[in-house]
Protein backbone atom coordinates (compact mmCIF):
# COMPACT_ATOMS: atom_id res chain seq x y z
CA UNK A 1 0.00 0.00 0.00
CA UNK A 2 1.35 3.40 -0.97
CA UNK A 3 1.52 6.39 1.38
CA UNK A 4 -1.04 8.13 -0.85
CA UNK A 5 -3.57 5.33 -0.34
CA UNK A 6 -2.82 5.16 3.38
CA UNK A 7 -3.44 8.90 3.76
CA UNK A 8 -6.68 8.61 1.78
CA UNK A 9 -7.97 5.73 3.91
CA UNK A 10 -7.16 7.65 7.10
CA UNK A 11 -9.17 10.62 5.85
CA UNK A 12 -12.01 8.39 4.70
CA UNK A 13 -12.30 6.69 8.08
CA UNK A 14 -12.74 10.09 9.74
CA UNK A 15 -15.54 11.38 7.46
CA UNK A 16 -18.54 12.47 9.51
CA UNK A 17 -21.19 12.73 6.80
CA UNK A 18 -22.20 10.86 3.68
CA UNK A 19 -21.64 13.99 1.60
CA UNK A 20 -18.08 14.44 2.87
CA UNK A 21 -17.25 10.80 2.17
CA UNK A 22 -18.78 10.80 -1.30
CA UNK A 23 -17.01 13.99 -2.36
CA UNK A 24 -13.68 12.53 -1.28
CA UNK A 25 -14.33 9.15 -2.88
CA UNK A 26 -15.45 10.45 -6.27
CA UNK A 27 -12.39 12.69 -6.42
CA UNK A 28 -10.09 9.80 -5.54
CA UNK A 29 -11.61 7.39 -8.06
CA UNK A 30 -11.42 10.06 -10.78
CA UNK A 31 -7.66 10.12 -10.28
CA UNK A 32 -7.60 6.52 -11.57
CA UNK A 33 -9.82 7.31 -14.56
CA UNK A 34 -13.21 6.49 -13.03
CA UNK A 35 -15.08 9.79 -13.18
CA UNK A 36 -18.64 8.48 -12.79
CA UNK A 37 -19.70 6.23 -9.93
CA UNK A 38 -22.93 4.73 -8.71
CA UNK A 39 -23.08 3.01 -5.33
CA UNK A 40 -26.08 1.02 -4.15
CA UNK A 41 -26.93 -0.85 -0.97
CA UNK A 42 -30.05 -2.58 0.31
CA UNK A 43 -30.93 -4.36 3.55
CA UNK A 44 -34.18 -5.69 2.10
CA UNK A 45 -33.07 -8.18 -0.52
CA UNK A 46 -35.11 -11.31 -1.08
CA UNK A 47 -33.49 -13.47 -3.74
CA UNK A 48 -33.13 -11.27 -6.82
CA UNK A 49 -35.71 -8.81 -5.48
CA UNK A 50 -33.82 -5.90 -3.93
CA UNK A 51 -36.79 -4.42 -2.07
CA UNK A 52 -38.37 -1.00 -2.34
CA UNK A 53 -36.06 1.41 -4.22
CA UNK A 54 -37.07 4.11 -1.72
CA UNK A 55 -35.15 2.12 0.90
CA UNK A 56 -31.92 1.82 -1.11
CA UNK A 57 -28.82 3.80 -0.24
CA UNK A 58 -27.91 5.32 -3.60
CA UNK A 59 -24.89 7.56 -4.10
CA UNK A 60 -23.88 8.74 -7.56
CA UNK A 61 -22.26 11.53 -9.50
CA UNK A 62 -23.77 10.47 -12.84
CA UNK A 63 -25.79 13.08 -14.72
CA UNK A 64 -29.49 13.25 -13.92
CA UNK A 65 -30.21 12.31 -17.54
CA UNK A 66 -28.58 8.94 -16.80
CA UNK A 67 -29.97 8.24 -13.32
CA UNK A 68 -33.52 9.24 -14.26
CA UNK A 69 -33.56 6.31 -16.66
CA UNK A 70 -31.18 3.81 -15.07
CA UNK A 71 -32.68 4.18 -11.59
CA UNK A 72 -35.96 6.00 -12.21
CA UNK A 73 -37.12 3.62 -14.92
CA UNK A 74 -35.52 0.67 -13.12
CA UNK A 75 -33.10 -0.28 -15.89
CA UNK A 76 -30.86 -1.61 -13.10
CA UNK A 77 -33.24 -4.58 -12.73
CA UNK A 78 -32.02 -5.87 -16.11
CA UNK A 79 -28.44 -4.58 -16.01
CA UNK A 80 -26.02 -7.48 -16.65
CA UNK A 81 -23.40 -6.20 -14.19
CA UNK A 82 -26.04 -5.79 -11.46
CA UNK A 83 -27.01 -9.40 -12.08
CA UNK A 84 -23.35 -10.35 -11.87
CA UNK A 85 -22.99 -8.45 -8.58
CA UNK A 86 -25.98 -10.26 -7.05
CA UNK A 87 -24.36 -13.61 -7.73
CA UNK A 88 -20.69 -12.83 -7.14
CA UNK A 89 -18.34 -11.04 -4.77
CA UNK A 90 -15.20 -9.15 -5.71
CA UNK A 91 -14.27 -7.05 -8.74
CA UNK A 92 -15.54 -7.69 -12.25
CA UNK A 93 -14.23 -6.15 -15.47
CA UNK A 94 -16.86 -4.93 -17.89
CA UNK A 95 -15.00 -6.91 -20.54
CA UNK A 96 -17.53 -9.64 -19.80
CA UNK A 97 -20.24 -7.43 -21.37
CA UNK A 98 -18.46 -7.49 -24.73
CA UNK A 99 -18.16 -11.26 -24.42
CA UNK A 100 -21.90 -11.55 -23.74
CA UNK A 101 -22.65 -9.42 -26.80
CA UNK A 102 -20.31 -11.51 -28.97
CA UNK A 103 -21.82 -14.80 -27.78
CA UNK A 104 -25.37 -13.39 -28.00
CA UNK A 105 -26.16 -14.45 -24.44
CA UNK A 106 -27.88 -11.18 -23.45
CA UNK A 107 -31.64 -11.23 -22.96
CA UNK A 108 -33.61 -8.59 -24.92
CA UNK A 109 -34.04 -6.56 -21.70
CA UNK A 110 -30.32 -6.77 -20.92
CA UNK A 111 -29.46 -5.77 -24.49
CA UNK A 112 -31.61 -2.64 -24.12
CA UNK A 113 -29.71 -1.67 -20.96
CA UNK A 114 -26.35 -2.20 -22.68
CA UNK A 115 -27.56 -0.12 -25.64
CA UNK A 116 -28.71 2.68 -23.31
CA UNK A 117 -25.35 2.63 -21.49
CA UNK A 118 -23.46 2.89 -24.78
CA UNK A 119 -25.64 5.84 -25.77
CA UNK A 120 -24.77 7.54 -22.46
CA UNK A 121 -21.04 6.82 -22.72
CA UNK A 122 -21.10 4.16 -20.01
CA UNK A 123 -18.97 1.66 -21.88
CA UNK A 124 -15.86 0.74 -19.88
CA UNK A 125 -15.28 0.16 -16.20
CA UNK A 126 -15.41 -2.21 -13.26
CA UNK A 127 -18.09 -3.36 -10.84
CA UNK A 128 -17.23 -4.25 -7.26
CA UNK A 129 -19.66 -6.48 -5.40
CA UNK A 130 -19.15 -6.24 -1.65
CA UNK A 131 -19.22 -9.19 0.71
CA UNK A 132 -22.60 -9.51 2.41
CA UNK A 133 -22.96 -10.21 6.13
CA UNK A 134 -26.69 -10.96 5.85
CA UNK A 135 -28.85 -12.85 3.37
CA UNK A 136 -31.04 -9.73 3.14
CA UNK A 137 -28.26 -7.22 2.38
CA UNK A 138 -26.28 -6.45 -0.76
CA UNK A 139 -23.99 -3.63 -1.80
CA UNK A 140 -22.07 -2.86 -4.98
CA UNK A 141 -20.44 0.02 -6.82
CA UNK A 142 -20.06 0.61 -10.56
CA UNK A 143 -16.92 2.50 -11.55
CA UNK A 144 -17.39 4.04 -14.99
CA UNK A 145 -14.31 5.00 -16.99
CA UNK A 146 -13.86 8.50 -18.32
CA UNK A 147 -15.48 9.02 -21.73
CA UNK A 148 -13.17 7.92 -24.52
CA UNK A 149 -11.24 5.38 -22.44
CA UNK A 150 -11.32 1.78 -23.62
CA UNK A 151 -11.74 -1.36 -21.55
CA UNK A 152 -8.17 -2.32 -22.50
CA UNK A 153 -6.90 0.93 -20.94
CA UNK A 154 -8.98 0.42 -17.81
CA UNK A 155 -7.87 -3.20 -17.47
CA UNK A 156 -4.26 -2.01 -17.70
CA UNK A 157 -4.87 0.51 -14.89
CA UNK A 158 -6.53 -2.22 -12.83
CA UNK A 159 -3.57 -4.52 -13.36
CA UNK A 160 -1.37 -1.96 -11.60
CA UNK A 161 -3.74 -0.34 -9.10
CA UNK A 162 -6.64 -2.78 -8.83
CA UNK A 163 -5.83 -4.08 -5.35
CA UNK A 164 -5.62 -0.55 -3.95
CA UNK A 165 -8.81 0.56 -5.75
CA UNK A 166 -10.64 -2.51 -4.45
CA UNK A 167 -9.42 -1.85 -0.90
CA UNK A 168 -10.44 1.82 -0.99
CA UNK A 169 -13.92 0.92 -2.18
CA UNK A 170 -14.29 -1.75 0.48
CA UNK A 171 -13.38 0.75 3.20
CA UNK A 172 -15.71 3.37 1.70
CA UNK A 173 -18.54 0.82 1.69
CA UNK A 174 -17.97 -0.15 5.32
CA UNK A 175 -17.80 3.51 6.35
CA UNK A 176 -21.04 4.32 4.48
CA UNK A 177 -22.83 1.70 6.59
CA UNK A 178 -21.94 3.62 9.77
CA UNK A 179 -23.23 7.02 8.62
CA UNK A 180 -26.78 8.41 8.95
CA UNK A 181 -28.76 8.22 5.74
CA UNK A 182 -32.34 8.99 4.80
CA UNK A 183 -33.76 8.46 1.35
CA UNK A 184 -35.62 11.23 -0.48
CA UNK A 185 -38.92 10.24 1.15
CA UNK A 186 -37.70 8.48 4.29
CA UNK A 187 -36.65 11.37 6.55
CA UNK A 188 -37.76 11.66 10.18
CA UNK A 189 -38.37 14.81 12.19
CA UNK A 190 -36.51 15.29 15.47
CA UNK A 191 -39.69 14.48 17.44
CA UNK A 192 -40.42 11.34 15.42
CA UNK A 193 -36.87 10.14 15.91
CA UNK A 194 -36.96 10.86 19.65
CA UNK A 195 -40.21 8.93 20.09
CA UNK A 196 -38.74 5.93 18.23
CA UNK A 197 -35.60 6.10 20.36
CA UNK A 198 -37.65 5.86 23.55
CA UNK A 199 -39.58 2.91 22.11
CA UNK A 200 -36.24 1.30 21.30
CA UNK A 201 -35.25 1.84 24.93
CA UNK A 202 -38.29 -0.15 26.02
CA UNK A 203 -40.37 2.74 27.35
CA UNK A 204 -44.18 2.56 27.46
CA UNK A 205 -46.40 5.13 25.79
CA UNK A 206 -47.06 6.73 29.17
CA UNK A 207 -43.34 6.83 29.97
CA UNK A 208 -42.57 8.46 26.61
CA UNK A 209 -45.28 11.07 27.11
CA UNK A 210 -43.73 12.10 30.45
CA UNK A 211 -40.18 12.06 29.10
CA UNK A 212 -41.09 14.17 26.06
CA UNK A 213 -43.49 16.44 27.94
CA UNK A 214 -46.36 15.53 25.61
CA UNK A 215 -49.71 13.79 25.82
CA UNK A 216 -49.93 10.10 24.94
CA UNK A 217 -52.07 11.04 21.93
CA UNK A 218 -49.37 13.37 20.62
CA UNK A 219 -46.70 10.71 21.11
CA UNK A 220 -48.81 8.26 19.14
CA UNK A 221 -49.20 10.88 16.40
CA UNK A 222 -45.41 11.22 16.12
CA UNK A 223 -45.05 7.42 15.99
CA UNK A 224 -47.78 7.14 13.35
CA UNK A 225 -46.09 9.77 11.20
CA UNK A 226 -42.76 7.97 11.66
CA UNK A 227 -44.35 4.72 10.47
CA UNK A 228 -45.77 6.53 7.44
CA UNK A 229 -42.44 8.20 6.65
CA UNK A 230 -40.64 4.86 6.78
CA UNK A 231 -43.44 3.02 4.93
CA UNK A 232 -43.98 0.34 7.58
CA UNK A 233 -47.03 -0.98 9.41
CA UNK A 234 -45.78 -1.37 12.98
CA UNK A 235 -43.71 0.72 15.36
CA UNK A 236 -41.32 -2.21 15.83
CA UNK A 237 -40.62 -2.17 12.09
CA UNK A 238 -40.09 1.60 12.24
CA UNK A 239 -37.50 1.23 15.02
CA UNK A 240 -35.67 -1.46 13.03
CA UNK A 241 -35.69 0.49 9.77
CA UNK A 242 -34.56 3.72 11.45
CA UNK A 243 -31.77 1.81 13.19
CA UNK A 244 -30.68 0.24 9.88
CA UNK A 245 -30.40 3.75 8.40
CA UNK A 246 -28.44 5.02 11.42
CA UNK A 247 -31.19 7.54 12.12
CA UNK A 248 -31.39 6.58 15.80
CA UNK A 249 -29.39 8.28 18.57
CA UNK A 250 -27.65 10.64 16.16
CA UNK A 251 -24.84 12.74 17.57
CA UNK A 252 -25.82 16.33 16.88
CA UNK A 253 -23.04 18.48 15.41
Amino acid sequence: MTDDVRIYLHGLSNCQTMEELWDAHTEKMASYGFDRLIYGFTRYRYGNNLGDPEDFIILTNHDKSYTDVFMGEQHYVHAPMVSWALNNEGAGSWRMLAQMVETQTLTPAEARVVEFNHKMGVTAGYTISFKSVSARSKGAIALTARAGMTQDEIDAIWEVHGRDIHLMNNVAHLKILTLPYSGPNRGLTKRQREALEWVGDGKTMQDIAVLMGLTSATVEKHLRLAREALAVETTAQAVLKAAFANQMFILEA
